[in-house]
């Protein structure tokens, strides 16, 4: 899962960050109001944690322009203004979520599992797609309940396929959900093909059918057809 934190105070953001990266997610940062808009523009994020009071601009601007550009990402307002009319405004602008200042890392994890479930998987605690089973929270699959060993990188791609379901997703869009701006750096997305190869070979294995279409061209597009 890939997140977007948007925050000035660079501890905070870097103890955020440090928590979701040992929680598998790929989690970026912008420390301004700017930064934050130019990033949501380029990339695509499951979550995007927003602070309110940025130096270069208002936080529920960015809800407001993230909302109409892009509704299907998740939002969680994080703010030290413990405000009545700020969660109500933050709300009605359509973020799913408020966390008020000083908060517990792992209440925060607890709300972006809870958003990303709500928005890609009907809030369902777990995923289940064909003979596939998935647990977000052990961060596990299975097939026919047997488990699949998976490397981090081939669960996340798992995970990504299947809230993409009977979409074709280019290998630049796979890149960049598993690697975040890393991607931006690499000369040809060639490995993508190992990382395909490798999880569709283990869901086999278990019994699975093969759900992985390969897209001519294009990509790949993960179905039950």
């Amino acid at each position: 899962m890939k997140l977007l934190l948007i925050e000035d105070e660079k501890a905070l953001a870097t103890s955020i960050q440090n928590y979701f990266q040992r929680e598998n997610f790929i989690c970026e940062w912008a420390a301004d109001y700017e930064t934050g808009i130019e990033k949501v523009n380029i990339y695509r994020y499951d979550c995007v944690l927003i602070d309110i009071m940025l130096p270069d601009g208002d936080g529920l601007d960015a809800v407001r322009e993230l909302k109409k550009k892009f509704p299907e990402t998740g939002i969680i307002i994080i703010s030290a203004k413990n405000s009545l009319d700020d969660r109500i405004s933050g709300l009605n602008l359509g973020s799913d979520d408020y966390l008020t200042k000083p908060f517990h890392l792992s209440e925060l994890n607890a709300r972006v599992q809870a958003v990303i479930r709500r928005r890609n998987f009907q809030g369902n605690q777990q995923i289940v797609f064909g003979k596939i089973s998935i647990d977000p929270q052990e961060h596990s699959a299975t097939v026919a309940r047997q488990e699949v060993i998976l490397t981090r990188k081939e669960y996340d791609l798992l995970v990504y396929l299947i809230a993409n379901k009977n979409r074709v997703l280019t290998k630049e869009s796979i890149a960049e959900h598993l690697w975040g701006d890393d991607a931006d750096l690499m000369d040809n997305f060639d490995f993508i093909y190992t990382h395909i190869k490798n999880l569709r070979k283990k869901l086999m294995d278990k019994g699975a059918p093969d759900y992985l279409k390969s897209i001519y061209g294009v990509g790949y597009k993960f179905s039950e057809s």
